[in-house]
């Protein structure tokens, strides 16, 4: 993953008129589990913009003055009406696996969308485990190759250290058969076999 370096520091004190205090003054309360014992700290709320409004997942370097903590984010909570953010959760990394979703960024045109099939999306993030530093920030996924009919399961990502969470057999993205659609030579089985990927798609 990719690394980013914010500031912060150790909240002096607790509770809900702290908290509301901190977010009138652009701060937002935060909590860092995962180590010894649980730290509460509060950090600028523009610190977030490369790590919550983002597609990538970082390690945060979060440095709170007497000590830098390596962390990546768990959760955001984000007010109904304004949509700011009125609180975080970082987990601590402690040199152990751990457990985070990687979005998937689609890229290419498929072969079989060329040809006038319909184009599935099913999902766009995936649950994995691994040690942050050989998880990638983002999964890419080249499509080129994806014809009429068939599917790209999380079984079929290959990526060094990690292991995936979800179901072998869930579908990331298929192309399904639509009227007008040109079903190329020797695509046969791929055209028999478009209503069953749809079906698929559709269920999950």
């Amino acid at each position: 993953m990719e690394s980013i370096s914010i500031k912060g520091s150790k909240r002096k004190s607790l509770g809900k008129a702290d908290a509301k205090a901190l977010r009138n003054e652009g701060l937002v309360p935060c909590i860092i589990y995962g180590g010894k014992e649980n730290v509460h700290v509060q950090i600028d709320e523009r610190a977030f913009r490369d790590i919550i409004y983002t597609p990538k997942k970082v390690v945060v370097s979060l440095d709170l003055g007497d000590e830098t903590v390596k962390c990546i984010l768990k959760d955001a909570q984000f007010h109904p009406i304004s949509d700011k953010i009125v609180h975080v959760d970082f987990q601590q990394l402690t040199g152990r696996p751990v457990k985070t979703a990687l979005n998937i960024k689609i890229t290419g045109q498929s072969r079989g969308v060329q040809a006038g099939g319909k184009l599935k999306v099913v999902l766009r993030s995936v649950k994995v485990m691994g040690l942050p530093e050989e998880l990638p920030s983002i999964i890419e996924l080249d499509i080129t190759s994806l014809r009429i009919g068939k599917a790209i399961k999380v079984g079929d990502l290959k990526i060094k250290g990690a292991t995936f969470l979800d179901a072998a057999d869930q579908i990331i993205v298929a192309v399904s058969m639509k009227r007008g659609a040109v079903v190329e030579a020797g695509d046969e089985e791929e055209e028999a076999a478009t209503e069953e990927v749809a079906a698929e798609a559709a269920a999950e």
